[in-house]
Parts: C-alpha cells; sequence; structure tokens
C-alpha cells in the first residue's frame, strides 16, 4: 500500500501538478495565453468583424465563422495544440528545468557582471531608485529579450535546426495555443540565451546606476509585456487578418505579419522572425509589410511533414530522430568517401 501511495504522489507531482500549473497560468497577465490578453484579442477580432461586414470584405456568416468556427478552433491540430499546452508543464518539470540548471552554473549572473565591473572600473555611486530609472530599466530587459528572440527564432530555421522548429510550424491551422507549440530543445536553447544576455543587460545597469534597479510593473507584471501582450497579441497564431500597415509594421510586429511568417507559399519564407518587434526584421533585412486586405495564405509545413506531425509522440521524439538519422547519414557517407579508392567518388 505503501508503495502505491508512493507511486502514485510521484505520478502527480510529475505529471498532474505541472499540467494543472499549466491550466491555472491562463490568469497569470506575465504570459500571452492569459484569458485577459485572450479577451481583448477576441474582442478586437469582433471589433474587426463589424469593419469588414461595413466595407463588404469578409464572407463570413457570422462571428463565430470569422473567427474560424468549428474547421479552425476544433480541427485536429488545433486540438493537439491544446493538449500539448497542457503538457509543455510536464516537458518543462522533466526536461527544460533540468538542462537549464545543469548549465546555470556556467553562466554569468548580474552579480558576476557588476562584480567584474567594480574590480575593473571601481565602484559606481549609488543612485536612488525612481520611476525613471525603473521604466529605463524594464524597456532595455524588453529590447534585449526580444532581440534574442529573433535571433535564436532565426537559428532555427537553419537546416540543422529546422526539425525542431518544424514543430512549429507543422500546425495545419492557427490557434492561440499553437504559440506553445514549441520543441523542448529550441525552449533551452532560448533560455539560456536570454540568462547570458539578460544577465549581461542587467549587470551593466545595475553597475552604471551602483546597485540594483527593479523594473516598474502593473499587476505584478512588466508594463512592456502588458502593452505589447494587449495589442491583439494572441491573434498572431489565427486565420483574422490584422495588419498595423506598412508605416507601423516597420517597428511592431502585426499578427497578419506572424501569419506571413507561417505561411507555406515559398515568396514569404524566412521572413518576420520578430515576435513583439518587427524592427530586428527591418534591420536584419527580413522584413515583410502587410495591407489592410487579407492576402491568401495556407498554414504548415507542406502536406508530408505536416502528416508528419499529428501526434503529441511526434512533437516530442520526431525532431530527435530524424536529426540523429541525419547525422548518422552524414556520418556514413563521410566514412564511405574516406575508404573509396583513389580517383573514385563516393
Amino acid at each position: 500500500m505503501e508503495r502505491l501511495d508512493a507511486l502514485l504522489l510521484s505520478l502527480q507531482a510529475l505529471l498532474l501538478n505541472p499540467m494543472l500549473e499549466r491550466l491555472v497560468g491562463i490568469f497569470d497577465l506575465n504570459g500571452r495565453f492569459s484569458v485577459v490578453f485572450i479577451g481583448i484579442s477576441y474582442l478586437t477580432a469582433l471589433l474587426l468583424y463589424r469593419r469588414r461586414l461595413q466595407d463588404g470584405t469578409t464572407t463570413a456568416s457570422s462571428y463565430w465563422r470569422f473567427i474560424g468556427g468549428r474547421e479552425v478552433l476544433l480541427h485536429p491540430s488545433a486540438r493537439l495544440d491544446y493538449l500539448y499546452y497542457l503538457v509543455r508543464g510536464v516537458l518543462k518539470l522533466l526536461f527544460v528545468l533540468p538542462v537549464v540548471a545543469l548549465v546555470d552554473p556556467y553562466i554569468w549572473e548580474s552579480r558576476d557582471y557588476v562584480g567584474f565591473f567594480e574590480r575593473v572600473w571601481g565602484e559606481r555611486p549609488q543612485l536612488g531608485e525612481n520611476m525613471g530609472l525603473m521604466l529605463l530599466y524594464g524597456l532595455g530587459l524588453f529590447l534585449v529579450a526580444d532581440v534574442v528572440h529573433y535571433w535564436v527564432h532565426r537559428a532555427f530555421h537553419c537546416r540543422w535546426l529546422w526539425e525542431f522548429h518544424k514543430v512549429h510550424h507543422s500546425a495545419e491551422v492557427m490557434v492561440p495555443a499553437t504559440a506553445s507549440r514549441i520543441h523542448v530543445v529550441e525552449k533551452v536553447a532560448e533560455k539560456l540565451a536570454k540568462g547570458v544576455f539578460i544577465g549581461a543587460y542587467a549587470g551593466g545597469f545595475y553597475y552604471l546606476c551602483g546597485g540594483s534597479v527593479s523594473k516598474y510593473t502593473l499587476f505584478g507584471s512588466s508594463y512592456m509585456v502588458l502593452l505589447f501582450n494587449s495589442l491583439a497579441a494572441n491573434l498572431r497564431h489565427t486565420h483574422i487578418w490584422l495588419s498595423f500597415g506598412p508605416v507601423v509594421e516597420h517597428v511592431i510586429n502585426s499578427p497578419a505579419q506572424h501569419q506571413i511568417h507561417h505561411s507555406n507559399d515559398p515568396r514569404h519564407f524566412n521572413r518576420n522572425f520578430g515576435t513583439n518587434l518587427s524592427l530586428w526584421d527591418w534591420m536584419f533585412g527580413t522584413l515583410y509589410v502587410t495591407g489592410w486586405q487579407p492576402e491568401p495564405l495556407t498554414f504548415g509545413a507542406g502536406k508530408p511533414e505536416n502528416n508528419r506531425y499529428r501526434s503529441l509522440w511526434a512533437l516530442i521524439f520526431l525532431p530527435f530522430i530524424l536529426t540523429f538519422s541525419r547525422l548518422r547519414d552524414r556520418l556514413r557517407l563521410r566514412l564511405m568517401r574516406r575508404r573509396s579508392p583513389p580517383g573514385m567518388t563516393g
């Protein structure tokens, strides 16, 4: 009996609790997938629907049809996204946190940078914490995190990391939960990259201020996160076209721009890697701006690839299998070339 109780407690700790935390997380304003931000996004969609009815640019017979209806919101791909959103809590506990904890001792934190700067340049006078410093610090954190995400995202579109990012692009329809269809390898890479650069930024900021400065928050959340998540952020992973126009889209990423990123049309490939800001796409040559009129789009990574990623097992394990298989084939090819007689090609 004791063994059974211990087993049930272990299962609860490993499976049930992480998924319950993910479920409760929809009430957390620190994340985009919050009922508040989802509500703002679909209220925006309602206003957009009414506007498009007036100007005759939608053929949807109802608001339910305009936001996708059963064909999108209850599509097998969407149902898989809802399930994966919950399972991500288990994957975080079993994979992400252990890997990050293993590497964390080798990554400098903000206090390490402060100590280094003090040894090189001496101590700085203490500045009193004020609203201006708090706002500036929060803005810097937001910008650093956003540009790091841009480059990590762009890196995972390269050949050897694409199999892991393909998990995200294999969604055949898009719903807000599709944002969580991120492979754990990509999540670990992003966490580590952000840890390095945010630690360096925070350490430099603390040193210049002569001590630590907290970011300005509203309702316990970063004001920048609240601001950008309120810009209908959950419409990025939907079929609802919302463009901010060519001028604004040089700086701020619109839902339409991210839908372009998910398009399987070759002319849209490797465009709009940014999350909150499209400024980085503009700076680094990957920008695609949109207009008021929706562009015809289909999502996914192509039918053969979409078919591969239609199960929870595939989303988690298939990228490892395909990547290791490619590495094995590459190694075999090199060995064959080395063993081939001179003058022969493999």
